[in-house]
């Protein structure tokens, strides 16, 4: 991609209002354009990382047994009624009519379980895994850490059904062991902390943290050993398996999962016949990921005073080619072209700033979007490259034969 042709633009004004390192970074980044509080536009630089985020995940849930499909956005008001939240739970009603009210759907248990009640009627058909990657709402009141609390977000939920609750301990072991694969390839270290089920379960829940000061949970854990508890179920009694000192940070949540037994089941008369005919609850379990927030926290995690540091898994581009004019423009420029079609044939994602602009602007503009590469193209380098990994300080001048060796290494 040519930057001169991108349909992003880098400002160097820190947007009013935006204290968080993720919102003032990726505003100023041009991977997204804040439309209202806790609402934002995800520009198409920001889209890369976004679907990169997503493939990962989605690899990782059909590895599982997932099969991806998309409910609806509008859910009308007889699913929440039927399970006791629509007056409980659902913020954003449309008020079309009475008898024709829908909620923006903040979760989907009431949904993907009505369909479940057509699609499993005997233990042949357990156990069963669906997910969906799509727009959430929720009424935050504190819509002030960028993407990592918004209004509008993109969500993950991964819906299980079995036949009892020891196939969905299981499955809850599986998913857990899935989610830390997800969590390690996207470059974050998380925590499992046990916390409260909410509006879900009476049951503990877990949460999946990464221990950040920009985070708005406390959580206790345990250096030492898996102790991990958020701070509004935090008991140090608990804390009995080694003589490990425990720890009160902020962190980021970024996932969470949730052992929903009957209560949906029961709201849609959800059963299916074990082997003897006899009727029996379908057992589920409910497990979600905010891929705008993972997105935000990974920003959180790596940058410096200049911008964004992108982990490789997930960075918009591999390479920031970079194009600097001198007295000799015309050669400069054909040599950056050669390296830039090279780069595309190998399969290397490039970004290309073939813009006229300074030199100074574009090093800025290059360590602000974060890009794992830096290759530059001048008179100064005399047809070779000037290669910077972003996290680096040191500048290697190589060939073209060696940049992809190079950047692939």
């Amino acid at each position: 991609m040519r930057q001169s042709q991108f349909f992003t633009k880098t400002s160097k004004q820190i947007p009013e209002g935006e204290t968080s390192k993720n919102a003032q970074f990726l505003i100023r980044g041009g991977f997204i354009n804040k439309s209202s509080a806790g609402v934002y536009t995800i520009l198409p630089l920001g889209l890369r990382v976004l679907n990169k985020i997503n493939n990962i995940i989605r690899e990782e849930m059909n590895a599982i047994g997932g099969e991806e499909l998309l409910m609806p956005s509008l859910i009308h008001k007889k699913y929440w009624e039927q399970a006791g939240r629509w007056d409980v739970d659902v913020i954003y009603k449309t008020g079309i009519k009475e008898a024709n009210d829908y909620g923006l759907g903040w979760t989907h248990e009431e949904v993907i379980a009505e369909i479940a009640s057509h699609l499993i009627n005997s233990y042949k058909e357990l156990p069963r895994a669906v997910y969906q990657i799509q727009t959430k709402f929720r009424a935050e009141p504190r819509a002030q850490a960028g993407i990592l609390r918004g209004r509008e977000f993109l969500m993950k939920d991964l819906y299980s059904f079995h036949a009892d609750k020891e196939d969905l301990d299981r499955y809850y072991g599986v998913v857990t062991k899935a989610y830390k694969k997800i969590f390690e390839r996207l470059g974050l270290k998380t925590l499992v902390c046990e916390t409260g089920g909410g509006a879900f379960t009476k049951e503990y829940t877990h949460e999946f943290q990464v221990v950040n000061a920009a985070g708005e949970d406390t959580i206790y854990y345990c250096p030492k050993c898996d102790f991990c508890q958020n701070q509004e179920v935090y008991k140090p009694v608990m804390h009995k398996n080694c003589e490990g000192e425990i720890a009160s940070v902020k962190a980021i949540e970024v996932g969470n999962i949730f052992k929903l037994g009957t209560k949906f089941s029961d709201a849609f008369n959800l059963q299916y016949l074990d082997k003897d005919g006899k009727k029996n609850k379908v057992i589920m379990g409910s497990y979600g990921i905010g891929p705008t927030r993972v997105m935000g926290t990974i920003v959180e995690e790596y940058n410096d005073e200049k911008g964004i540091i992108w982990p490789q898994s997930v960075a918009p581009f591999r390479v920031h080619l970079i194009e600097i004019q001198g007295k000799d423009s015309d050669k400069v420029s054909k040599t950056a072209a050669k390296i830039y079609q090279d780069l595309q044939k190998a399969g290397v994602e490039v970004l290309y700033d073939d813009r006229n602009v300074s030199a100074g602007e574009k090093f800025n503009d290059a360590d602000l979007l974060g890009i794992p590469w830096r290759a530059v193209i001048s008179e100064k380098t005399k047809g070779k490259i000037e290669l910077k990994a972003r996290a680096e300080k040191k500048v290697k001048l190589i060939d073209a034969k060696q940049l992809l060796k190079e950047i692939k290494d």
